[in-house]
């Protein structure tokens, strides 16, 4: 069986140094933001080549964190209109409506299915205040455009950067082109924790001493507490963990890109499309996804030759019970997207074995 994602052999490869971090912790007698939690969030920010990095719970809290942050600093209110791309996943959603701001959805790109930026004029109105553009599957958005366009109309730009670790356009990293950026670290990420952790990325002072007090009860002194915040914070342990592995993420994320390519030159099967391949640069394949119009018969041939699949997702947002309000917005490219995508195998541990049988799965799927 080829799985999807093998996180079991992922961390083996790094078991040693891993368990030389926990035992540093556990020797440390201190779990929660002590010296791992500062050494991770300064070594963080350096690779981003930005100033600040507070760690947090998980991925969800950073995207909700800077959005209320922004509220505390009254460059947001409740109310106001935050662009979001229709095809993400539905935390980028839930951090928009958790702060009483309204999530714009804005169709993608069929081609990078990443938000368009050609669309956004379609949609804004006098309550839009920021963007939250979402580096789906690896591959970083048109920053370039999206910024622009902010600028020209005073945007907030928030980039969900969860699934991009690494990735890059003209030497700046997913994360770093916007005005903050909210990480996940979930196991399955390019940069995963053994467990949920997060993480908000900025060069704003302000924006981020905001977002280290509200996710910490809303204090700067112990006990003192200046606004009714959460409990959100990267423990030592997680933070320990990640300074290891990363280490090895570029690394990684190279062995990810080459197994792309393999995949984009040998698969040749005409039921299926594949991704567009952008600059290597650009994209560091956390996801590699296809569509085709026989999606369910393609899962069940892969399933049947041993390989495991995922759908990158199923429903999109606006048919999701939970956003029933939004349920009779018309969202062809999305719903397209969503009816069509199914992702193969991407594990940075596989053989070439592995990566052989997917290509040939794949190749001898017949509608």
């Amino acid at each position: 069986m080829v799985d999807f994602l093998n996180l079991k052999r992922i961390n083996l490869q790094m078991k040693q140094e891993l368990e030389g971090a926990f035992s540093r912790v556990l020797d440390s007698g201190w779990f929660i933001r002590g010296q791992e939690v500062e050494h991770f969030e300064k070594e963080y920010a350096a690779y981003q080549n930005q100033k600040y990095c507070i760690g947090v719970a998980n991925g969800l809290d950073a995207l909700v964190l800077v959005i209320r942050a922004w509220k505390e600093l009254g460059k947001l209110k409740v109310g106001d209109e935050v662009l979001v791309p229709s095809n993400t996943y539905i935390a980028s959603i839930l951090a928009i409506s958790e702060n009483d701001l309204v999530p714009v959805l804005v169709e993608p790109d069929l081609n990078t299915y990443n938000i368009n930026p050609a669309n956004f004029e379609k949609v804004m109105t006098s309550k839009t205040k920021a963007i939250l553009p979402v580096h789906l599957y690896g591959r970083i958005c048109p920053m370039k455009e999206i910024m622009d366009f902010a600028k020209k109309h005073n945007l907030l730009v928030l980039e969900d950067t969860a699934q991009s670790h690494g990735a890059s356009l003209d030497s700046i990293k997913a994360g770093s082109w916007g005005h903050a950026s909210g990480f996940s670290f979930y196991p399955g990420k390019n940069l995963g924790a053994l467990g949920d952790a997060g993480a908000v990325t900025t060069d704003d002072q302000a924006l981020a001493e905001m977002v280290k007090n509200i996710a910490n009860y809303g204090s700067q002194k112990k006990y003192y507490n200046d606004y009714q915040g959460v409990n959100s914070r990267l423990d030592e342990v997680q933070a320990a963990l990640l300074r290891i592995k990363l280490k090895y993420l570029d690394l990684q994320n190279n062995a990810r890109k080459q197994i792309a390519n393999q995949y984009t030159k040998n698969i040749t099967n005409s039921a299926i499309i594949l991704p567009n391949s952008p600059a290597a640069e650009q994209h560091v394949w956390h996801l590699f996804v296809v569509r085709t119009a026989h999606r369910d018969a393609l899962a069940s041939h892969l399933k049947n030759n041993q390989v495991g699949t995922v759908i990158h997702y199923p429903v999109p947002p606006h048919k999701q019970k939970a956003y029933k309000e939004m349920s009779d917005l018309k969202l062809p490219v999305s719903e397209q997207i969503h009816a069509e995508v199914i992702s193969l195998p991407m594990d940075p541990s596989m053989t070439s074995q592995e990566i052989s049988k997917v290509i040939e799965a794949v190749n001898s799927f017949k509608v």
